[in-house]
């Protein structure tokens, strides 16, 4: 009977393991959203990593855009600064938009491989949010001159 027991007992602990182990896999950290990251209308590639004056802090800087040489070329702009990493979210910062050339406040999250930035004035829920794929290479054209 207490060998019976013990199985059993393996037997579950194994099930929660193996139950649990894909979760794990699913957890989204602070580093997640770094990278480069092509925006939603597919016109600029945005690349997410530590601030340079602020190590601790999320930013985000195009990289590449379709309009580069042109006049409303934005290559190079920030576009992003956020703080704080809480909730699996970067928060407690700003947002630029460069098609208005407003800054809002700001969250970013990283779900099922896609990168969600929000903008939005007041309260979170008062926003807008752009879903942005991630990229492993610049497009070839046009270049972004650094």
């Amino acid at each position: 009977m207490a060998a019976r027991q013990a199985l059993s007992r393996r037997t579950a602990v194994a099930a929660l393991c193996t139950a649990l182990f894909p979760c794990m896999a699913l957890a989204v950290g602070p580093d997640d959203a770094k990278g480069r990251w092509l925006s939603a209308d597919g016109g600029a590639v945005i690349e997410f990593k530590p601030c340079d004056d602020k190590p601790t802090a999320l930013c985000g800087r195009i990289v590449w855009d379709k309009d580069a040489g042109k006049a409303n070329d934005t290559c190079g702009i920030q576009i992003a600064q956020l703080d704080r990493y809480e909730n699996e979210a970067w928060r407690d910062g700003w947002v630029y938009d460069p098609r208005d050339k407003k800054k809002y406040k700001g969250a970013l999250r990283v779900k099922s491989g896609d990168l969600y930035i929000r903008a939005y004035i007041g309260t979170e829920i008062l926003g807008q949010t752009e879903q942005m794929k991630r990229v492993a290479e610049l497009p070839a054209t046009p270049v972004c001159k650094s």
